[in-house]
């Protein structure tokens, strides 16, 4: 009678240990989050790795976001066309693509770009470095793996994703700009105006900030995946494979949260 009822049990059991799992974990990582935000105000300052970072996460994703923006404003622009002029109100594509790519398609896009791009190499390289003892050897050298490695990709991702969301946001406007009065007989003075008339700086600089959030989370993501891999390249894999999932996931809720305070 014993077993039936233990078998019966076992999935509250088993509820109950992947509960205390999520909350472990999400408790290292907010201690690990706030170490690597107090190391930005403690010497020594590692403008190199800085700048390196900056480069690999910034210069080496510019061309996917650049196709990314471009592509993005052509396939707004057809959509919105065609479905405007059923209403004769073509001549607003212009303002509509504009808002689209800088409220939510640019910042989203391009952080969900990057994230595959580097947020799966930074959690590779920090999951490799922890497998062969690399991040114990910098311990043993009394330099912190935190500041060395987690501090300036953090950093380097709030000063980057606003600049490839800027550039994203401007290569959909070009895009739509083309389509829309190169191919589409759209005014071209018409298209501006109605940009002008439809994008305030409050879209703007909301989605500055909320490319600097997603900069944020993708970088911390792989770096606390990658930090804490284990077992070997199988582990290494899946941390990445974890990291770059998690990342999208809490990237657009990030997203909507952020922009249901923002509206308001």
């Amino acid at each position: 009678m014993e077993r039936p009822r233990q078998n019966h049990l076992q999935w509250i059991e088993n509820l109950g240990k992947h509960i205390l799992e999520g909350i472990h974990g999400a408790g290292n990582a907010g201690l690990l989050f706030v170490e690597a935000c107090v190391f930005v105000c403690v010497p020594p300052f590692r403008f190199k790795l800085f700048f390196k970072q900056m480069e690999f996460i910034g210069n080496k994703s510019l061309w996917i976001t650049l196709l990314t923006g471009i592509f993005t404003g052509l396939v707004m622009t057809l959509q919105s066309y065609f479905a405007l002029r059923q209403f004769s109100s073509e001549t607003i594509v212009g303002g509509m693509v504009a808002v689209s790519m800088i409220r939510e398609l640019g910042p989203v896009l391009t952080a969900l770009m990057v994230n595959a791009r580097a947020g799966s190499a930074i959690a590779a390289e920090i999951g490799t470095m922890r497998v062969t003892e690399q991040i114990d050897a910098l311990q043993s050298l009394a330099v912190s793996p935190v500041q060395y490695l987690i501090t300036p990709r953090i950093l380097a991702g709030v000063v980057m994703l606003p600049v490839l969301t800027s550039i994203a946001n401007m290569m959909g406007v070009v895009g739509s700009y083309l389509l829309a009065v190169g191919l589409l007989d759209v005014d071209s003075g018409i298209f501006m105006a109605k940009i002008r008339d439809f994008v305030v700086v409050r879209d703007i600089i909301g989605s500055m900030l909320k490319a600097a959030m997603f900069g944020v989370v993708l970088t911390f993501i792989g770096c606390y995946k990658g930090y804490n891999a284990s077992n070997g390249a199988e582990g290494v894999g899946k941390a990445t494979t974890e990291a770059v999932s998690f990342s999208a996931v809490f990237i657009l809720l990030s997203d909507y949260i952020f922009t249901s305070f923002w509206q308001r």
